[in-house]
């Protein structure tokens, strides 16, 4: 899977992933996070998810990184915000207020570039990429992040029946990629919500690795 790929969909506006409101399962869930006012929350591969400005309301400080400009310029918009904008060799910053956006290649992103990450929150990120990205992808996190708890959701589903992303990602797949490092627990599994659940019958997990 390519950047093509990415910039492909938000280009052509394919972006079936993005939701309206903020996820429903973060807001059920969020209090696993054990996050406090003033506190950093990581959304990796973020997009333009409303799940930001849910967090910004809870009064906490927002920091994303996204492979799309497009995505985080509507981002942005929608906040009514203006960003102050840097570019950093092969990212770019946008900044304003409480929240912060590298767009660019996250493999790019390193622990002094980001800063302090108090928590995690993955939505989109861990099932957005292909079986033989994301061992790499979840190392490269916990280096960048100081292995941050994290709120962890992924779709469990016959991968036969739906292309992804998102993919499914099995309990035994997300034990091994995180298990050396965290306490990984399942704390809710649901049926998915619309399209996904009509196709493949997929189910939600919610995760918390501490």
């Amino acid at each position: 899977m390519t950047p093509d790929f990415w910039h492909d969909r938000w280009q052509t506006n394919r972006i079936g992933f993005h939701e309206a409101e903020a996820n429903r399962l973060l807001v059920a869930h969020f209090s696993q996070l054990e996050v406090s006012a003033g506190d950093r929350v990581f959304l990796p591969l973020c997009g333009k998810t409303r799940d930001v400005a849910w967090l910004l309301a809870q009064g906490l400080q927002v920091v994303g990184a996204e492979l799309s400009r497009l995505a985080i310029e509507q981002l942005f918009e929608e906040l009514e915000l203006v960003p102050d904008i840097t570019e950093l060799g092969p990212l770019t910053r946008f900044e304003a207020q409480d929240i912060t956006m590298f767009v660019g290649d996250i493999f790019d992103l390193d622990a002094q570039t980001l800063g302090r990450v108090d928590a995690i929150y993955d939505r989109a990120a861990l099932v957005a990429l292909p079986q033989d990205m994301r061992a790499r992808y979840s190392q490269h996190l916990i280096t960048i992040t100081g292995g941050a708890r994290q709120l962890l959701i992924s779709f469990d589903y016959d991968q036969s029946r739906m292309d992804g992303p998102p993919f499914s990602v099995q309990t035994s797949e997300i034990t091994h990629l995180y298990a050396g490092q965290y306490s990984v627990v399942p704390i809710a599994r649901t049926p998915a919500t619309d399209r996904m659940q009509e196709r493949c019958d997929a189910i939600e997990t919610v995760w918390v690795l501490r």
